[in-house]
């Protein structure tokens, strides 16, 4: 099977690797991590013309789409008007991703656990709202933001300020709508599933790292980092977010003629008492979510994403698959992210890795003479695993700190929450 994968990430890095084990597989645009795996094509995400010719020249039988971009722009929808077999969305049950406003009114209508919001398009109306809304609260920016347009404010004034900067154009065409939304109090979840828009298969959760900085401090980014499996995300509960969750809104979207395929990703808040809200939905895999959940699977995911992309029959065994061993990711990013990243600085990478370990690329290119050098924000994942997340996280560091480039920035405490409460139950005291 020939399959080409869209998109130039860590996360489209880790669907080449591990669809490298059951095909021949192509990367569109790829970067230096996927030439190792892959047949890197020089061709933009973005640039659905371009796919498609790709697509009919290289013979590709099956199209993995990584990026929310191009699924919100209708890149499925073209491949499926040429009957080729895509693993993603359309444009219509993107949408689920592409606006937070239409995600919160099929939430609404499925009755799915969320905090309550109220959508803005006009600043001023905004400002009124939030003048009289409860602290702390969440602003966000319906549209597509890169991960980057959700902002958790401790007072009115933060508030006011965020809504400001979006519809000032700080995340462009995503800020022209804006939703005011409760604080929700918790512990963060990762949940992705695999779908063909009936039943779901539930990959081994994951929990991410969003802040820049140790102890969870400093701005918000794309991911710093993010572990499987977590202790907090036990079957009861994950039988909850299948039924409660996932299901209802299936449902929902298929009664709006917009039919999920393809991977769904539920970001949730679990409450202190054990309940699962939906904080967002993505419609893609998570990252660097991905670079944690297919190493610590003992098997590939390609049979599945082939059924579910060209429509044959598919129903898994279980509805979950759970992790065959702990996985940890830490992002190494370039100086300045997530603001203003410097690119261009050369990279050295160890002769030999750490054992049990995987370097998976995200924002690398290789110039005319070969050498490796830095190209984006997020820069590199060190994935790293073992028998327990703190073996996994161990060895993620290890990795992350044999590599060097000037500006280097990443986090050594990925996985921390996990660490601690392990150790606090081998202890027999609470975490």
């Amino acid at each position: 099977m020939r399959v080409l994968v869209v998109g130039g990430g860590g996360r489209e890095h880790a669907l080449s690797w591990m669809l490298s084990r059951a095909a021949a597989v192509y990367c569109a645009p790829g970067n230096a991590g996927t030439a190792e795996v892959a047949t890197n094509l020089a061709l933009a995400a973005d640039n659905s013309d371009r796919l498609v010719d790709a697509v009919h020249q290289h013979r590709i039988d099956l199209v993995v789409v990584g990026p929310e971009a191009p699924l919100a722009a209708g890149l499925v929808d073209r491949l499926a008007a040429r009957q080729v077999p895509a693993f993603g969305p359309t444009a219509a049950a993107a949408r689920i991703e592409a606006s937070k406003a239409f995600a919160k009114d099929v939430m609404a209508r499925a009755q799915v656990p969320t905090a309550e919001s109220r959508s803005f398009t006009d600043q001023a109306a905004a400002s009124r709202y939030i003048a009289g809304h409860p602290e702390p609260l969440v602003v966000k920016a319906s549209g597509l933001a890169a991960g980057k347009g959700a902002v958790v404010c401790r007072t009115r004034a933060e508030a006011a300020a965020a809504a400001r900067e979006m519809f000032g154009g700080k995340f462009g065409a995503a800020g022209r709508e804006v939703l005011v939304e409760r604080f929700l109090e918790g512990e963060e979840l990762s949940v992705l599933a695999l779908t063909d828009g009936e039943g779901v298969l539930l990959l081994p959760p994951a929990q991410d790292h969003k802040r820049l900085g140790e102890g969870d401090t400093g701005p918000n980014t794309g991911g710093m980092g993010a572990y499987t499996p977590v202790s907090l995300a036990t079957k009861p509960l994950l039988d909850r977010v299948e039924q409660e969750i996932f299901l209802p809104v299936l449902r929902e979207l298929g009664a709006r003629g917009a039919r999920y395929r393809g991977c769904l990703y539920a970001g949730l808040m679990i409450s202190p008492a054990g309940d699962p809200f939906v904080v967002e939905f993505n419609c893609r895999f998570g990252d660097p979510e991905t670079q944690v959940v297919l190493p610590a699977l003992a098997g590939d995911l390609a049979d599945h994403f082939w059924r579910i992309g060209s429509g044959e029959p598919w129903r898994p065994a279980t509805p979950q698959l759970a992790a065959a061993r702990a996985a940890v990711t830490t992002v190494v990013a370039s100086q300045g992210y997530p603001d203003a990243p410097q690119k261009g600085a050369a990279i050295s990478l160890p002769v030999t890795s750490p054992p049990d370990t995987l370097l998976f690329h995200a924002g690398t290119t290789r110039d005319a003479g070969g050498a490796l050098r830095v190209a984006g924000g997020r820069v590199l994942c060190a994935t790293g695993l073992g028998h327990d997340v703190a073996e996994a996280a161990a060895q993620s560091r290890a990795l992350a700190e044999a590599i060097h480039y000037e500006g280097r920035v990443f986090r050594r405490d990925i996985a921390w929450r996990e660490v601690r409460s392990s150790a606090s139950r081998l202890e027999g005291r609470p975490s």
